[in-house]
C-alpha cells in the first residue's frame, strides 16, 4: 500500500494528536524534571530556565503562526480536527496551570531551598542601609550610563520594544501635576541576577563556615530603586515590569532572491520589527497602565500573561555557573574509543573497520581530530562538509580555513536558514569565502540538514574517500549535552552516495539513486514506508514483524499511518519519541501494538534511530531527520546504515533496549495524551539510560579523561 491509500485509510481527526498540544505535553515533561525531588537543586534550576526558554521559542514561532492564521480568517482544521483558534484556546488553557505551577516551585521551594545554602535572592527592601548605599553608587558608575528613559507623550511615539526584553514601565508627575508615560530596558548586556556580595566586598571570596556563600539581587529591582536618579525633578507614581515577545519565523522568498545571504540578513534585521504575540507583565501593574501597554502593542487581553513572581525565568540559568558541584549532578568526562589509542593516523583507524560515536558519552575529539588531520596530510585532495549549527568558536571552522590555506580543495555547504543561528553562520561562511572555500548556501526551497563530511586522500592504492555521518551537529557544545551518534567510515558504496549528495547540494546533479542512503526530499519518507510495509508481510507470511523507532518528533501522517498499518498487521512496534507526537498509541482496532515513550533527563536525547527485524536480518540506521513533513519534503536530510554486526548490536542493546527499559526518566504515552512514569523492573531497581550508558562507555572503552570534549 502506497502513501496516499495509507493517509486516505486513516484520515480520521480522531487518528492523530494535535502537534501543538503535544509540544505542550513534552514541555510539561521538561517541568516534571524540575519538580523531581530528587534531583540536585541547580538541575531543578536548570530545568526551570529551559521550561521557560522553549516556551519563548514556542511563542516567537508557533503561536505566532496561529495568531497569523487566525488574523487571514483560516478556520480550515488541521488533520487533528482542531482549527487555528480552537488550538489557541486550548494552548492557553494548558498553559496557565503549568505557569501557576512553575512559579510555586521558583518562589515556594527553590528560593527557599537556595537560602538554605546560602545562594540568597533577596528583595531590595531587605537590605540594610549600608548595602543601598553601596548599589546606588555601583548604579550610579556602572548601570546609569547605559539606560536610556523613552518617554512617551504627543511629541514623543512609543518606543521600539526588542523581542524578550525586559522592561519597567513608569508612570511619572511633573512638578505641574501633569503624568507622563515613560519606559527604561532593562540592559541585557548586565546579568539579571547581580551577585552583590561581590560588588559591596568586591575580589573577596565571602565563605559561611568554609561553605560557598553568594547574594544576588534582581537587576530590574536595582534599577526600580533607582529611578529618581533617572527622573530628576520629577515623582516616580508607579514602576512595573513587562517583556514582549515577538514573532520571530522569517519567511524568505529564495527563488526571488539573486543573493541568498544578503536576503537573510535583511531578514534578520525586519525579525526586530515582528508583531507581538505576547506580553508578559507583573501582577501588581495596575489596570490604566496594562492598557497602554496592550493599545500601543496592538495585542488583545487574551495575549497577556500576568506573574505573581519575576519575568523570564529562562535568565536564571545563570545560578547554573555557582562554583557549587554538590548542587548539581556528578560530572561526567566522556572517554575515547580505545581505537584511537594506537598511533597511527585517523584514516589506517577508519580503513581497519567502521567505528562508531555516541556522544556525549565519547568525546567529540576525534571528529575535530578527522577535520584537523585532513587540513594537515600532504595527501588529502579534498574536503567537503554541511555545517548547520556550528557555534561561536569552531575549532573545525578553523581547520577547514587552513586546509584552504594549504592549497586543499574545500567546499563547505553553510546552512543559511538555521532558524536563530542565521547570524552565526553567516558571519562563518565570509570567514571560510575570505580563504578560498568554495560556501554554498543549500538548494532553493530547502534546509540542508545533513550532518556529513567528506575526506578525499591520495594513497598508495589509489585515490580514496573516507567520511563521517552523524545524526547531529559539528557543535563542540552541544556535543556534550545532546546524545547523538556518528559513523566514520570508508565504505565505497557509502562514500559514493555521499559524493553524489555533495554533487547535488553544489552543483545540477539530478541523482535520485542511492546505493545506501535515504535522502530526503528524494526517497526518505518512500524507503521509510517500505521498511514498514516488509515487516507487515513478514507477519502476514507466518513470521515476526519489530520495528524500533527512536525520534526526536513524530509527525508525519503518512508515516503514522504506515505505523497503524503495522499495528494492525500484528507488527509490533516501540516508539522512543522525546518531543511531539501525534500518533496515538494503545487503541484497539488502530495501534494496541505500539508502545509510546519519552525521555527526557539529564542529557538532550537528540539522536535518531530507525530499527527493523526483517525476520532476523535486522536492519538498523541513523538518521538526521525527524519524521516530520518538513523533514521529509522541505530539507535535505539522510538515513545511513550500520551494517557492521558489532555496531548493529551495540545500538540495538546498548541504547534502544537501555532506553525501553528506562524507569526514571522515561515516561509511557497514554491515549489521553497524558504521559505516566514507566513502570519498574521485576527487581525494583531505578534504570537510567543516561547513568547506565555513561557507566557502560566508561566500562567499555576504559576510563574518562577530563577533556574540554
Amino acid at each position: 500500500m502506497n502513501g496516499k491509500d495509507l493517509l486516505k485509510k486513516y484520515n480520521d481527526s480522531k487518528n492523530f494528536f494535535n502537534r501543538d498540544l503535544s509540544w505542550i505535553e513534552f514541555n510539561r515533561r521538561v517541568l516534571e524534571e524540575a519538580l523531581n525531588p530528587e534531583l540536585p537543586l541547580l538541575e531543578k534550576v536548570k530545568f526551570i530556565s529551559i521550561f521557560h526558554s522553549n516556551l519563548d521559542e514556542f511563542y516567537m514561532i508557533r503561536i505566532s503562526g496561529l495568531k497569523e492564521q487566525i488574523a487571514a480568517n483560516v478556520s480550515e482544521p488541521t488533520i487533528d480536527g482542531l482549527t487555528p483558534q480552537a488550538q489557541l484556546q486550548k494552548i492557553e488553557k494548558l498553559l496557565q496551570p503549568m505557569l501557576q505551577q512553575v512559579m510555586d516551585l521558583w518562589l515556594n521551594k527553590v528560593i527557599p531551598e537556595l537560602r538554605e545554602q546560602k545562594i540568597d535572592i533577596v528583595e531590595y527592601n531587605k537590605l540594610s542601609e549600608n548595602e543601598k548605599e553601596i548599589l546606588t553608587a555601583y548604579f550610579k558608575k556602572e548601570i546609569f550610563p547605559i539606560l536610556t528613559p523613552l518617554a512617551f507623550d504627543p511629541g514623543r511615539p512609543f518606543p521600539y520594544i526588542s523581542n524578550l526584553s525586559l522592561s519597567l514601565a513608569i508612570l511619572v508627575k511633573k512638578p505641574n501635576g501633569e503624568n507622563h508615560f515613560a519606559r527604561v530596558k532593562v540592559p541585557n548586556i548586565l546579568p539579571r541576577l547581580m551577585q552583590i556580595d561581590q560588588i559591596i566586598n568586591p575580589g573577596q571570596k565571602i565563605q559561611t563556615n568554609g561553605s560557598f556563600c553568594a547574594k544576588f539581587i534582581w537587576l530590574g529591582d536595582l534599577l526600580k530603586a533607582n529611578l529618581n536618579l533617572l527622573f530628576p525633578g520629577m515623582e516616580v507614581l508607579e514602576a512595573h515590569r513587562f517583556r514582549i515577545t515577538r514573532d520571530t519565523d522569517i519567511e524568505l522568498q529564495e527563488d526571488e532572491a539573486d543573493d541568498l545571504l544578503q536576503v537573510i540578513e535583511e531578514n534578520i534585521r525586519q525579525r526586530r520589527f515582528g508583531t507581538v504575540v505576547r506580553l508578559e507583565v507583573e501582577k501588581q501593574m495596575p489596570e490604566f497602565m496594562l492598557e497602554t501597554l496592550m493599545e500601543n502593542l496592538q495585542i488583545k487581553r487574551e495575549d497577556v500573561h500576568v506573574f505573581d513572581g519575576p519575568l523570564g525565568l529562562s535568565d536564571v540559568i545563570s545560578l547554573y555557573d555557582l562554583p557549587v558541584h554538590h548542587l548539581k549532578a556528578k560530572p561526567y568526562y566522556p572517554v575515547i574509543p580505545k581505537i584511537f589509542d594506537e598511533e597511527e593516523n585517523i584514516f589506517s583507524t577508519i580503513r581497519q573497520q567502521d567505528i562508531l560515536l555516541h556522544h556525549p558519552y565519547h568525546s567529540f575529539a576525534p571528529v575535530i581530530d578527522f577535520i584537523k588531520e585532513a587540513a594537515m596530510d600532504p595527501d588529502v585532495l579534498a574536503i567537503k562538509q554541511t555545517l548547520y549549527r556550528v557555534g561561536t568558536d569552531s575549532p573545525i571552522i578553523k581547520y577547514l580555513i587552513e586546509a584552504a590555506e594549504r592549497d586543499k580543495q574545500v567546499a563547505v555547504l553553510v546552512e543559511l536558514k538555521a532558524r536563530f543561528d542565521e547570524q552565526n553562520n553567516i558571519f562563518w561562511a565570509r570567514e571560510l569565502e575570505k580563504v578560498g572555500v568554495h560556501v554554498v548556501y543549500g538548494l532553493v526551497g530547502l534546509k540542508t540538514h545533513a550532518k556529513m563530511s567528506l575526506v578525499v586522500r591520495r594513497e598508495s592504492d589509489g585515490v580514496k574517500k573516507y567520511v563521517h555521518l552523524s545524526t547531529g551537529n559539528y557543535n563542540t557544545s552541544t556535543a556534550k549535552l545532546y546524545t547523538d551518534l556518528g559513523l566514520f567510515t570508508c565504505n565505497e558504496e557509502i562514500c559514493t552516495d555521499v559524493s553524489d549528495i555533495f554533487n547535488y547540494l553544489t552543483g545540477y546533479s539530478k541523482q535520485v539513486d542511492f546505493k545506501k542512503l535515504f535522502v530526503a526530499p528524494i526517497n526518505m519518507r518512500e524507503k521509510i514506508l517500505s521498511l514498514i510495509m516488509r515487516e507487515i508481510e513478514n507477519v502476514n507470511a507466518g513470521g515476526e514483524g519489530k520495528i524500533i523507532l527512536k525520534l526526536n518528533a513524530l509527525v508525519d501522517p503518512v508515516i503514522i499511518s504506515g505505523l497503524y498499518e503495522a499495528s494492525n498487521a500484528g507488527v509490533k512496534i516501540d516508539l522512543i519519541v522525546r518531543g511531539i507526537c501525534c500518533l496515538i498509541p494503545q487503541v484497539q482496532g488502530l495501534s494496541e501494538n505500539i508502545m509510546v515513550i519519552s525521555i527526557v533527563g539529564r542529557f538532550l536525547e537528540h539522536s535518531r534511530v530507525f530499527y527493523f527485524f526483517n525476520n532476523g536480518k535486522e536492519e538498523l540506521y541513523l538518521s538526521s531527520a525527524d519524521m516530520m513533513q518538513r523533514n521529509l519534503d522541505r530539507r535535505v536530510e539522510i538515513a545511513f546504515p550500520i551494517e557492521d554486526i558489532k555496531l548493529k548490536n551495540e545500538i540495538l542493546k546498548a541504547l534502544l533496549k537501555f532506553s525501553l527499559k528506562d524507569n526514571v526518566n522515561a515516561r509511557e504515552l497514554h491515549p489521553d495524551m497524558s504521559y505516566t512514569c514507566c513502570r519498574s523492573s521485576e527487581d525494583g531497581k531505578k534504570i537510567d539510560i543516561h547513568d547506565l550508558l555513561m557507566n557502560h562507555a566508561v566500562k567499555t572503552d576504559g576510563k574518562a579523561v577530563k577533556t574540554k570534549l
